[in-house]
């Protein structure tokens, strides 16, 4: 995506990264324990900035899923942690 993220980048990065989570059992649970987000909760707010930004905060606060969520998506870190900046902001 370049070292601009827009608005619309957010959105789609943190997507990107939710499916990338919800892709693991045990990294998705971990998500669940630690962020208090529900499978429900999860659903109904998957559109919801401050949802996509605490996913977004998860994965900055373990740097190796940081990295591999960037690596599998084909991004830098930065750009996540750009993303998560911008969804915190709305």
């Amino acid at each position: 995506m370049g070292a601009a993220v827009t608005n619309e980048d957010a959105f789609i990065l943190a997507l990107g990264a939710l499916r990338w989570i919800v892709a693991d059992g045990p990294r998705c649970d971990r998500l669940f324990g630690v962020t208090g987000l529900t499978p429900d909760s999860l659903r109904s707010g998957a559109g919801e900035p401050a949802v996509l930004a605490a996913l977004l905060a998860f994965l900055e606060a373990h740097e190796p899923d940081l990295i591999a969520c960037a690596e599998a998506m084909n991004v830098a870190p930065e750009e996540l942690v750009r993303a998560h900046a911008l969804l915190e902001a709305m």
